[in-house]
């Protein structure tokens, strides 16, 4: 089922009528490897362990809710203390960002400024104390932080890059135009499908080639690179699974809110179920933000 909740990303509603400023497509069609149930400190610690020879760890979230953050910066926590974890690539930071330079001792306001973070404003962005605690644990333990999203200064150029179309098989870029639609409310005109699919493939295609580069640049033998992203991002069918060397050893990890509506039923290697709190209508935000929208200008004969 596909909510409005899981389909808009934070940067996503304060920009929808900005052409090439949307981000945060959460794609929920697909099949799952197994049933999501409720998932324990312990079970999760199993997991990891049985993952121990995978290069790459995806961690698909929710955006807006909070055990998600804490599951992160847990596992964030957990691989680095038990030296497993070389790197982490975060959809919330553009690609080009880097902590690699910075001392275990930075502070918040100079990681921040090392990612070129962007905090969650009318202008959009991705709150820090969401994310913060995630990334300062990658920082504190020595692990570099790696901006993963295709830079906002690429969107608009990206939306015709018609490439994308075929990357895909047809029910997989067909999943991609119906996310498009039913993750923006149905606000979007149909002309405007195609080309902001093309910026969610983008964006995975950008995430893939940080984390690439951070697997034969930075991990040593038993180490994994952890990529945390949206949902629809890591999904192994459709996201960056699909960019990646078929040779890198993936597993995917997915979460869902024990408040949700309908289970998720996403291709996955393990799904979640954490405790939530209660997400906002992000549709009924939408459609308030789209009232107030300044109308077009006439153009002159």
């Amino acid at each position: 089922m596909w909510m409005a909740s899981q389909a808009l990303t934070r940067p996503a509603l304060s920009s929808l009528a900005r052409a090439g400023a949307l981000t945060g497509v959460l794609l929920a069609a697909g099949c799952a490897h197994q049933s999501p149930a409720l998932t324990t400190d312990a079970e999760w610690q199993q997991t990891l362990t049985q993952w121990h020879g995978a290069k790459i760890i995806a961690l698909g979230e929710q955006h807006d809710q909070i055990a998600h953050h804490q599951w992160e910066a847990q596992t964030v926590q957990q691989l680095a203390a038990q030296q497993r974890l070389s790197a982490l690539v975060i959809e919330m930071a553009p690609a080009g960002g880097s902590t690699a330079g910075l001392p275990a001792t930075a502070s918040e306001e100079q990681v921040q400024q090392a990612l070129h973070w962007q905090s969650g404003s009318a202008g959009g962005g991705w709150p820090w104390k969401d994310y913060g605690p995630m990334v300062m644990n990658a920082v504190r333990a020595g692990v570099p932080v790696l901006g993963g999203n295709l830079p906002r200064t690429q969107m608009k150029q990206t939306m015709g890059e018609t490439r994308y179309d075929s990357h895909l098989p047809a029910a997989g870029w067909q999943a991609q135009l119906d996310a498009i639609k039913e993750g923006h409310c149905g606000l979007l005109p149909e002309s405007q499908f195609a080309p902001m699919a093309r910026i969610q493939l983008a964006r995975d295609e950008s995430m893939a080639k940080v984390t690439a580069s951070a697997v034969q640049q930075q991990a040593q033998p038993g180490q994994a690179v952890l990529l945390v992203a949206g949902r629809g991002h890591v999904r192994s069918d459709i996201g960056v699974p699909t960019w990646l060397p078929k040779d890198f050893q993936q597993k995917v990890a997915i979460a869902q809110s024990d408040k949700a509506q309908a289970a998720i039923n996403m291709q996955a290697d393990k799904l979640l179920t954490l405790t939530g709190n209660a997400s906002k209508d992000q549709c009924a935000e939408l459609r308030e933000q789209w009232k107030s929208r300044p109308a077009p200008r006439p153009q002159a004969n």
